[in-house]
């Protein structure tokens, strides 16, 4: 068998060829290439599907972060309690706010944000608790929500990688004080470059989040407000829209995957992920964990099957990071998780023929 794709963007292209071309076209015959009605456009159909009165398109899902801190008033000095086990951005946009990132430990089933050690680590200036929705399942909402009441807490979600995902019966990004999407193109919906969104039900919040991604200013030239420039451009906003077409079925099509690679390894040594009944999980990726993982994975590689290492180092043993003072064993689950974890090809097109192939390889050298 030729080598699968870990993450197939060509065949969504290719599925959907004909409108992302006519997309395309369409904003380049408009004339209109900074914001205008494309963008609008995908603010309100992203704030229907995940039940938010507000959306606000922004250049990336860093800036999503970063913009949606600064926006609740979270600046110099003040903690923010996260997860070390997530990508960089995560607390690189605490520390781009001149913040405290303050790490707590993981769930060992689902690798999402422990509430109980997150409330451990609250002191007199956390102002704010960012779970990460980690691999498309949600953490536990109705915990930190009951954690942020409790003190005066803002709740931030970083939903970058999970829209479409529920907690009970509403969906991520809608729960907390705000949420973070991301259009990385690898995403379950993604651009074809770089692409964020904020989500919130509060006005305030939504109006001072636009300001800031537009340097500041309401009307051009007039600016009440140190910003930054983190526009959505039209020509992935188009595109963006046709793949939000198919995000349902592309998210149900993940799910049968995930069903039968969680059928097909059941008796290996691998631990496979985890859902929660009450998390509509939409496997951005499909993670398991074994220790074996570097030699599974090259032997895996000689046969055309890539696997991908999510992630290799926490965030709170990170160099960047280290003047935060944590030394290796302080989040023992987070630490144990990073060594452990073994990410298998998903896509909503993968075809059965391929997995049954990734199924009986890993079942040969486990």
């Amino acid at each position: 068998m030729k080598t699968i794709p870990f993450i197939d963007l060509r065949a969504q292209y290719v599925e959907l060829k004909a409108d992302i071309d006519a997309a395309f076209l369409r904003v380049m015959e408009s004339g209109e290439y900074i914001a205008g009605p494309e963008v609008e456009a995908l603010e309100a159909e992203i704030a229907i599907i995940t039940s938010s009165k507000h959306a606000v398109a922004v250049a990336n899902g860093t800036d999503a972060l970063a913009l949606t801190l600064e926006s609740l008033g979270i600046g110099p000095g003040d903690e923010v309690i996260t997860t070390g086990f997530t990508f960089f951005a995560t607390a690189e946009a605490i520390v781009r706010q001149g913040a405290v990132p303050v790490f707590a430990d993981i769930d060992k089933q689902t690798c999402n944000l422990c509430p109980e050690d997150a409330e451990r680590r609250i002191s007199s200036r956390t102002k704010a608790i960012m779970p990460v929705h980690i691999f498309g399942q949600a953490a536990d909402m109705d915990a930190f929500a009951d954690i942020a009441n409790r003190y005066g807490l803002k709740l931030i979600e970083d939903a970058c990688q999970s829209i479409g995902a529920t907690f009970g019966d509403r969906p991520v990004g809608s729960i907390g004080d705000a949420g973070c999407l991301s259009f990385f193109p690898t995403k379950n919906l993604g651009g074809y470059g770089d692409g964020g969104m904020i989500l919130t039900n509060d006005g305030s919040i939504a109006d001072r989040a636009r300001l800031l991604a537009r340097h500041g200013s309401r009307k051009k030239y007039y600016h009440e407000a140190i910003g930054v420039n983190s526009r959505l451009d039209p020509v992935q906003a188009a595109m963006i829209r046709v793949k939000l077409s198919r995000l349902g079925e592309w998210n149900d099509r993940r799910k049968r995957a995930a069903e039968y690679y969680n059928n097909g390894l059941k008796d290996t040594p691998l631990r496979l992920p985890a859902a929660m009944d009450k998390a509509g999980h939409v496997y951005h990726l499909y993670v398991a964990q074994y220790e074996g993982r570097h030699e599974l994975a090259n032997k895996l590689k000689a046969h055309g099957i890539p696997t991908g290492h999510y992630y290799p180092w926490p965030l709170h043993l990170q160099k960047a990071l280290a003047y935060l003072g944590y030394k290796p064993g302080d989040l023992p689950v987070t630490e144990e998780a990073c060594a452990a974890s073994f990410a298998l090809p998903m896509s909503p097109h993968l075809t059965r023929e391929q997995q049954d192939y990734i199924i009986a390889k890993v079942i040969e050298y486990t």
